[in-house]
């Protein structure tokens, strides 16, 4: 198997951090995960997955298993540096580490990754943020756990589903709404009674909101690519990508 296709983020990340987001190819996994699915969770043979996990490792000369959450779309983060041991770290959808060989990981087929670091190169986290997340706090609870100013920290907006296919009732549009009416440019009624929602506005918004100024990325549609990505909301039964971010 070759090396798995990588975007690699094009920020201006400290020295001694690094990061990666994985794209669907060059795998070893069956359809419909075909073939660089990452996650253990969906249904996919336990030794494709295990695979492609070593052939990532591989590839990224990682020093060591990133940390796989058990993601549920909340706001809990979890300091891998704290953490004696990382096969039992509970559900949480953030981490953050300020040591080496402990690998911040998210898992996506549609919802945003978004990765921090801080200026300085001491600390780096990742975030789940799909409309749940965002809507809980799981951005603002990932830069409070970064333990740096907001400004003096980097984010990086990963791949996730785009405004045009991301349909959402208005029960989603009123979450946002109920802590920032400003959110309400996020949403875009359409012919059906509905909204299509911006995901990476809404990103942009909370971050801004705390002071974190220095935002990079963001533009993909994990949608409109399926040469590319995974899509939960497009295909249904699908395999996940990864956005991974630690130092060195």
């Amino acid at each position: 198997m070759s090396g798995p296709d990588l975007i690699l983020p094009d920020w201006p990340a400290p020295t001694g951090v690094r990061a990666a987001f994985t794209l669907r190819r060059h795998g070893v996994s069956r359809p419909p995960f075909d073939t660089f699915n990452v996650a253990a969770h969906v249904g996919d043979e336990p030794d494709a997955v295990a695979e492609n996990r070593a052939a990532l490792r591989g590839c990224l000369e990682l020093p060591a298993e990133p940390a796989w959450l058990e993601q549920v779309h909340g706001s809990r983060v979890v300091d891998l540096g704290r953490e004696t041991s990382l096969d039992s770290l509970g559900p949480a959808d953030a981490s953050v580490s300020r040591t080496a060989a402990r690998i911040c990981a998210i898992q996506v087929a549609d919802c945003m990754p978004v990765l921090f670091a801080a200026a300085d190169g001491s600390g780096v986290g990742a975030a789940h943020a799909g409309w749940r997340g965002l809507a809980g706090g799981v951005l603002e609870a990932t830069v409070r756990a970064m333990h740096a100013p907001p400004g003096e920290l980097l984010a990086w907006l990963g791949p996730a589903i785009g405004p045009a296919h991301f349909e959402v009732g208005e029960d989603v549009r009123a979450a946002f709404l109920a802590a920032d009416t400003g959110a309400g440019e996020a949403f875009t009624a359409n012919a059906r009674g509905r909204w299509q929602c911006d995901l990476q506005a809404l990103a942009k918004r909370r971050l801004t909101a705390m002071g974190v100024a220095r935002i990079h990325g963001g533009g993909w549609c994990t949608y409109a690519d399926s040469a590319r990505f995974f899509s939960y909301r497009r295909d249904g039964r699908c395999g996940r990508m990864a956005a991974l971010i630690w130092r060195v």
